[in-house]
């Protein structure tokens, strides 16, 4: 199976902020917020699976600032690691004040997807290519977090 390089499936994906995500202060509802960190790393797991994918979960999930209605905001997801049928997508999440200009890092997650087969069986993956130190760096850190997982989940059991 030929690989593929992580710039193959990165995503850009922005939209602004409206009112009937937000609460009545303004702030957008973290849910909302999640839900776009979901697609974002579902399209760029699907694009490099090329294959349907689901979430099989997503890690540690910190809102550092909020969002406000009228923000524009920016999602960046890329494939950190790659396993036999389940990926590390990282998204990172930006809002602009689009009067002001002023960015600001709002949040950031790892999500696990699973690629399917025809009959919604996961299937293997391609190899990532790494090309740049960056990508080898993301990829030792996800493999440290896929050990963190899988002890976790052994201990829950």
């Amino acid at each position: 199976m030929e690989g593929k390089k992580i710039s193959e499936s990165r995503v850009v994906m922005a939209q602004v902020m409206n009112p009937e995500s937000a609460n009545p202060a303004g702030n957008v509802h973290g849910g909302n917020i999640m839900k776009l960190i979901d697609s974002a790393g579902g399209v760029a797991a699907t694009r490099h699976a090329r294959a349907h994918v689901v979430t099989a979960s997503i890690d540690r999930l910190d809102f550092h600032h909020p969002v406000f209605v009228g923000d524009f905001l920016t999602l960046k997801a890329s494939v950190n690691f790659v396993g036999r049928t389940s990926m590390e997508v990282g998204v990172r999440v930006e809002a602009e004040n689009p009067i002001t200009g002023q960015t600001r890092h709002t949040s950031s997650a790892y999500l696990t997807f699973v690629a399917l087969d025809q009959n919604n069986r996961p299937r293997q993956l391609p190899p990532l290519i790494l090309e740049t130190d960056a990508d080898r760096h993301r990829y030792e850190e996800a493999e440290r977090r896929k050990k963190t997982r899988l002890a976790e989940k052994k201990n829950e059991k």
